[in-house]
């Protein structure tokens, strides 16, 4: 079985702020996120984004954009030497579409630790809302809850997980 690390997107990979991400234009690497995912991968841990984009629904930006936001973002990580093993995101919203992949829904996560084999309770989940430790709780997979925006090799000791 593998062990994996699960990550929110807006406020742990990037900056948040406060609305959406709506362009590439927009989309600020959070300082320090590229060494604390290879540190991370280093240990072995697959490296799995799970991420509500409910602008879609509400029209803000397309799919499109959110696909070419995860390529360039993919891009950068890979020329760190970081390998982001899968994406998942929800384009839906609970006040335009009901969907059942949105956090704090965990088949998103569900997905994950069955497609790749996934330890859950060796795994654990990153976020910046209780929604995010909700959706991987009940999929059992522990989760911590930081500070958005923050810098996470501050938040975390290199041997915490």
């Amino acid at each position: 079985m593998n062990k994996a690390l699960f990550l929110d997107r807006d406020g742990v990979i990037n900056h948040d702020p406060g609305d959406y991400t709506t362009s590439w234009d927009e989309f600020t690497f959070l300082p320090g996120i590229e060494s604390f995912l290879k540190k991370r991968q280093d240990q072995g841990y697959l490296l799995i984004l799970i991420t509500n984009q409910g602008g879609v629904a509400k029209g803000r930006y397309s799919l499109e954009t959110v696909e070419d936001i995860h390529r360039r973002m993919s891009a950068h990580f890979e020329a760190h030497g970081v390998q982001l093993t899968e994406i998942y995101y929800s384009p839906y919203h609970d006040d335009y579409t009901r969907s059942l992949s949105r956090k704090p829904g965990s088949i998103m996560v569900e997905k994950a630790l069955a497609r790749f084999e996934v330890d859950a309770s060796a795994s654990v989940m990153i976020g910046d809302e209780q929604r995010d430790i909700d959706c991987a709780a009940a999929a059992g997979v522990p989760g911590i809850l930081v500070p958005v925006n923050s810098n996470l090799n501050d938040v975390f000791s290199d041997d915490q997980f």
